[in-house]
């Protein structure tokens, strides 16, 4: 699908995904094109990615780089197997450069960090260890490939007539990345901005201390910018960017007001809030895949770092768990 003259959309599948597939966009230049995005390692995905490519007359060889918005496997997977079979340059932030080793090759430090990580914040045993586990099924769909340059934000990336700016917009990931470009007034968004679901935005060992809060400040700067349309990774394509980043601001506020409800009462581990709180998920929380529950832990914890670097609750550790409660006025 061609979304403006010389930009076009790839549906990439995503296999047992509620997603159902992943954006990846081909902007063309007179001397070679870029990718942004490339889908996860299956045979399905990367066949349609290829066939997408030969539909416009293009292979792999024809793209001159390919910039990763974060190393999520829906995002990065494929970058080793398009390696394999072209001399495409890679580019991506250098926070994501350094989540690739732990996450995808000795991953089971991290592993074992990230139980450690639950228990104290009030996970049970009992629960801890397939929560633990629940993301190790993705490393199937990864084959790593390393960036041949690595961004910071600020950077201007040209194709042709496209002049992309890099925009660094920490939260969902640390180092995600959106391209805009002014003289078209277009955003690439990745997952940071989605038109009806909001992306998590996790509080764990590698996120940094305040994602949420990296998180709304990068929502505000892209605020500012004129925009007429926005390019996602999943969903599709739309317009109003402005309204949309209120939305999901407003959905933040609205959790902010549930999570200090919870606490209000007394102190309690992210754990036990996160199962009092509503999760758009359509199933009890006794029901849900551990993934999606150590997902709302993680969610549930960034809220609660945020508001105490705002001076609103206040942390502290008993019998090993770490607990949450109201600040003193």
């Amino acid at each position: 699908m061609e979304i403006v003259p010389g930009v076009h959309q790839f549906k990439i599948p995503i296999p047992d995904n509620p997603l159902g597939h992943l954006n990846s966009y081909l902007i063309q230049g007179d001397k070679g094109c870029l990718l942004v995005d490339t889908g996860w390692n299956t045979d399905e995905a990367f066949l349609e990615l290829e066939g997408q490519l030969r539909a416009l007359g293009l292979w792999f060889r024809d793209i001159s780089m390919i910039l990763i918005t974060h190393v999520h496997p829906d995002h990065y997977g494929l970058a080793g197997r398009i390696k394999q079979n072209a001399p495409t340059r890679f580019a991506f932030h250098l926070w994501e450069k350094a989540l690739i080793e732990s996450r995808y090759i000795h991953f089971s430090e991290l592993e074992a960090k990230i139980g450690r990580f639950l228990r104290s914040h009030g996970v049970p045993e009992e629960t801890a260890d397939p929560l633990q586990r629940a993301s190790l099924p993705a490393l199937e769909f990864v084959t790593v490939a390393w960036p041949d340059e690595v961004l910071y934000g600020g950077e201007t990336i040209n194709i042709g007539e496209f002049q992309l700016e890099v925009i660094w917009t920490p939260g969902h990931s640390p180092g995600h990345l959106c391209l805009y470009e002014p003289s078209k007034r277009l955003l690439f968004s990745g997952d940071h901005i989605l038109p009806s679901i909001t992306p998590n935005v996790s509080y764990h060992l590698q996120s940094g201390s305040n994602p949420l809060g990296d998180y709304v400040n990068a929502l505000q700067q892209l605020k500012r910018l004129p925009v007429d349309l926005v390019l996602p990774a999943h969903e599709e394509v739309f317009q109003n960017v402005e309204g949309r980043i209120e939305a999901i601001i407003r959905h933040h506020d609205d959790r902010k007001r549930q999570i200090l409800g919870l606490i209000a009462g007394g102190p309690k581990p992210a754990y036990q809030i996160a199962q009092e709180l509503p999760w758009n998920v359509g199933d009890r929380w006794t029901r849900l895949d551990p993934l999606v529950k150590r997902f709302a832990v993680m969610e549930t914890i960034a809220h609660l770092e945020l508001f105490r670097m705002e001076a609103q609750v206040r942390r502290f550790t008993e019998k090993g768990i770490i607990y949450y409660e109201m600040s003193s006025p």
